[in-house]
């Protein structure tokens, strides 16, 4: 009887030393689990600066687009347009040459659909095309409006193109010769454009 007790107690003592190892393995994941929450926090918290460059990027889009708006309306002079200048100096064929440019202005405004779009006196540049002994060419190549030049493309002329008067037609008829190696300082030519030109639109 003795000896049966005493087995049982040990057997009990065993069964409750295994049952608290037991509790104390399973006390271990929990502690781990509890510690694991805390560093997924920290790598969250690490990774929120990254968005800050983005936000930069946007800033700068805004105004480069500005930068290449048009300041104002412009307006197109098509081909074909009349254009009437007057010759600031003399020009010779035998002492011009090929490429020379020369001073001129609008002698009357350019208009499109009744507004003004080249007015009157705008400053001109002249380009010699041809220039020879007995023959000169010119043509017009840029024009200047509100400070800015704008290129210009247009048909040659000669001097005899020259827009003339009552007594420079009567004189004309009376030496019957024509000399287009000259063109004297104030004539007058009235060029066509043969390339459409974009100018900005007053107002």
């Amino acid at each position: 009887m003795f000896q049966s007790q005493v087995s049982r107690k040990l057997l009990l003592a065993f069964l409750a030393a295994g049952l608290v190892g037991l509790a104390g393995c399973s006390s271990h994941p929990e502690t781990t689990a509890t510690d694991q929450p805390p560093r997924a926090t920290h790598v969250k918290r690490a990774a929120a600066p990254a968005p800050k460059p983005k936000a930069e990027g946007p800033k700068v889009v805004p105004v480069s687009a500005k930068a290449t708006q048009p300041s104002g309306r412009v307006i197109t002079v098509p081909k074909g347009t009349p254009i009437t200048a007057i010759v600031d100096q003399t020009l010779e064929g035998d002492k011009n040459h090929k490429g020379d440019t020369f001073v001129a202005s609008l002698s009357s405004p350019v208009k499109i659909d009744g507004k003004t779009v080249l007015p009157k006196g705008a400053h001109i540049t002249g380009k010699v095309v041809t220039a020879k002994k007995h023959e000169l060419k010119v043509a017009l190549a840029s024009v200047v409006i509100h400070g800015k030049s704008y290129d210009l493309e247009t048909n040659s002329l000669r001097p005899s193109d020259k827009i003339k008067t009552a007594s420079a037609k009567s004189k004309e008829k009376a030496n019957q010769k024509i000399d287009n190696s000259k063109l004297a300082v104030n004539s007058q030519l009235t060029f066509k454009l043969s390339k459409p030109v974009t100018v900005p639109a007053k107002g």
